[in-house]
């Protein structure tokens, strides 16, 4: 689940509600039938989400949820949530802060927000943006990446002044 969570930012319910035969891993693709903007959706596994997924479905029909636990379906997890928050020693960590790591990973590893969206299921930009937290480091990195586009059209426009200056040089010579 948190795997799932940290990567496509699959809500709780999301998750919950899953069902072996939503997942598809011929294919490489979940299927959410229930979510709560009401629309279902379909996202691709990355090679990890793909391979736990497997663990978790082998042996289960399709009517089955994904999540269990002594063969019942997993419905509330908050005693293990907060033991295991508290054994990585951020205590106040909040599934649904998965939701938030999930598009900012996706965000910056530079997949395009539109699809972002799609894959995390925001119907709207002003909640996706939400979602979207602009830290201290994002803008530093912007600040290097606006430099080095800057000094790049300094070089081009220097190597298209050479150029052409080349160019003129060599007219004046043929005529």
């Amino acid at each position: 689940m948190l795997s799932l969570a940290y990567s496509f930012g699959f809500r709780k319910g999301e998750l919950l509600t899953l069902k072996v035969g939503d997942v598809d891993l011929l294919t490489g693709t979940i299927r959410l039938q229930t979510s709560k903007n009401g629309e279902p959706r379909q996202v691709n596994l990355t090679g990890e989400t793909r391979q736990l997924l497997s663990a978790c479905v082998v042996g289960k029909s399709p009517e089955q949820p994904v999540f269990t636990r002594n063969g019942k379906a997993v419905s509330d997890f908050r005693g293990a949530w907060d033991n295991a928050t508290k054994a990585a020693g951020c205590p106040d960590l909040l599934f649904h802060d998965l939701r938030r790591s999930a598009v900012r990973n996706m965000v910056r590893g530079g997949i395009p927000e539109v699809v972002c969206m799609r894959i995390s299921g925001h119907k709207t930009r002003a909640v996706f943006d939400r979602y979207n937290i602009v830290s201290e480091r994002d803008l530093a990195d912007a600040a290097q990446k606006i430099e080095s586009a800057s000094q790049l059209s300094y070089r081009q426009a220097k190597v298209a002044e050479s150029e052409e200056t080349t160019k003129s040089v060599q007219d004046v010579t043929i005529q």
